[in-house]
Formats: structure tokens, sequence, C-alpha cells
């Protein structure tokens, strides 16, 4: 990876180490780790000081304002609420870094590989308790000094995802080329689903509420990456916490944890809420299948290929229950094999 530099030509490690110095933690006294980055631009390192808790540095492509920075208001907010988030102990606008408590390495998805059944289970409660709060104390909070209630999920955001879905993941990544006539009935079909969605009741979202996450600390989740957060459909987050593109839960286990959701906000499911996460849940793994096609065609990196047949699978169960999906069915499963 290239080094990413500050406009005073300090590169990744350079502000690190002035960072360190500046904190009182003499990077001489300290181990530096790299960590494993998101799908963003930013790096992230661990570090580890001769006497002391360990603590990470997000460092971004350049200087911030962290003031500003959707992530600051967030975290504020999340902070009121209360939900698990990592403390934010420091930062410096020049260097570009922001320093968090240290959650360790243990993601949802991580931990399921060796966690026993009953210990999923509680995990997944718990997941899907922090949704209601989110969304309860969410409607509580509400403020225009607060960024996500000043964006939300609403047509022309959906629809665009949606785009992102043909343009990176049919044309991109599998290299289809569409005729006119299947441009136009997309889009017809996109309309349909997005008018729908925008107008279902409206929460505070997370916007990519799944297992990689999720940090177990402690015992306990916390909530990582939320700075995209804004107004959206009540079933989003829970729809890519339960149709996750990294993760299996059966069926049943979807069944009880939608039944605990409404539970909780004192509500009983006819159906209706089942047609919306359904729906919410299909837009949702379309818009991931073309994130996975961008990164591995135009950011390439191919680490997301691997999560494309699961959420190949879950597309096809949604499209396959509801007649109404028929027409759309058709014309991406005359392109996509594994949906037909």
């Amino acid at each position: 990876m290239t080094e990413q530099q500050t406009a005073n030509g300090l590169d990744v490690h350079d502000r690190v180490d002035r960072y360190l110095r500046v904190s009182g933690l003499p990077a001489g006294n300290a181990r530096v780790v790299p960590l494993t980055g998101d799908a963003s631009d930013r790096r992230y390192f661990r570090i580890i000081p001769a006497d002391g808790a360990p603590l990470v540095l997000a460092v971004h492509a350049g200087p911030i304002e962290f003031s500003r920075m959707p992530f600051a208001n967030v975290a504020r907010l999340l902070r009121q609420m209360p939900l698990p988030a990592p403390a934010i102990l420091g930062h410096s606008d020049e260097l570009g870094v922001v320093a968090l408590q240290d959650l360790g390495d243990v993601t949802l998805q991580a931990h399921l590989g060796a966690s026993s059944p009953t210990e999923h289970a509680a995990l997944y409660r718990q997941a899907v308790a922090l949704i209601e709060l989110l969304q309860r104390r969410g409607a509580d909070l509400e403020s225009s000094q607060y960024l996500p209630y000043g964006v939300s999920f609403d047509v022309e955001k959906l629809s665009w995802e949606l785009d992102f879905f043909v343009r990176h993941f049919l044309e991109g990544y599998r290299g289809i080329s569409l005729s006119g006539a299947e441009r136009s009935a997309l889009a017809g079909e996109w309309s349909h689903i997005v008018q729908e969605l925008a107008q279902e009741p409206r929460v505070l979202c997370h916007r990519d509420y799944h297992s990689r996450n999720l940090m177990l600390h402690e015992g306990n989740l916390y909530v990582i990456d939320f700075q995209d957060a804004r107004m959206g459909p009540d079933t989003y987050d829970l729809a890519s916490l339960l149709r996750d593109s990294y993760v299996d839960l059966t069926h049943p286990d979807v069944d009880d944890l939608i039944a605990y959701f409404l539970a909780l906000k004192g509500q009983f499911d006819d159906g209706d809420f089942r047609r919306r996460f359904d729906l919410m849940a299909l837009q949702r793994n379309l818009k991931a299948l073309g994130t996975f096609g961008y990164q591995t065609i135009t950011r390439r990196n191919p680490v997301y290929i691997q999560y494309v047949p699961r959420t190949l699978r879950y597309a096809r169960l949604n499209l396959h229950k509801y007649d109404r999906f028929a027409r759309l069915l058709d014309l991406l499963a005359s392109h996509i094999e594994e949906l037909r």
C-alpha cells in the first residue's frame, strides 16, 4: 500500500510515532502492531505500552477536523443513549489520528465459530436488544445537533444502492451486458421496492449493523463503524444482522430473533413486519453484492469474494418466496445462475 502522508510530508508510521510522543507514550516504550483495516482508507494500529492498557489508533489519509467528523458526532449521540461503543481517548487533527479504546480482536463473526449454541443465542439476543435500544433512545434524543437526523434512506439513496449493484456486481464483477429493455425493466422493479421502503416507519439506523461491526469485549458486545448512522426503515439494522453476508443463521433462529425484537418493542407480527423485513433484506443483500463487486474489481481487494455465494443464497430465498418478485427474479436469474 502506498504510504499515506499529511500535508507536511509525514508518512503513516511517522505520524503514529509523533502522536505517541505528544501523547506521553514514547514510541520506544510501546509496541506498535498493524491491524487489519476495513474497506475504508483508514489504517489501524494497536499500541501496547510497556505499562498501561493498550489502545488503538485510527490513522486517516490526511489531516482531520475532529470536531466536524461524523464519527465524533455520532459517538456523542451513542454515549447519550448509552449504546456501548469504543471510548475516544484522544486525537490529533494535524496528524489525522484518533485514539480509541482497544476492544480486542474478537468480532461477533469470529466468536461464533468457537461458541456453544447457548452462547450463540445469547449474543444474538444481545445484538438484537442493542437495535431496539438504538431505535428507542434514538427517538428520544432526536436533535439537529446530531448528523444522523439530517440524512436518511430515502428514495434517492435506496435507488443509488440498487444501481450500485447493477454497476458493480452485474456489469463489473460478472461482466454482464444488459439490454436497454432489461435496464428499463430493472429500473421499474427498483422503483417499486424503494418507494415502499422509503415509506416504512423511520428510525435511527446504524447503517452497517452486522457481525463484523460488533466486537465482543469482556463478555459484552460493542458497536463499531457507526459513522454513517442515519434515519431509515425500522427493519434496516435487523435485516443487516439476520441476513448477514458473513454468517449463516438457521431459519428458526431468524424467526426467533425477529419475534424477540418485536417483543422488546411490545409488538407482535401479523405478517406485515416479516414481509417488510424480507423486502429490506433483499435490498440490503443486493447492495452488499454491489459492494463486494466494487471491492473486488475497482479496489482490487478479493477478500470479499468468499461472501458472494451466501449473499446470493439470501437474495434467492426472498426472490422465490414472494410472487411479487416474479418479474425481478426472471430478469436477474437470466444472468445469475445462482438465483434460479
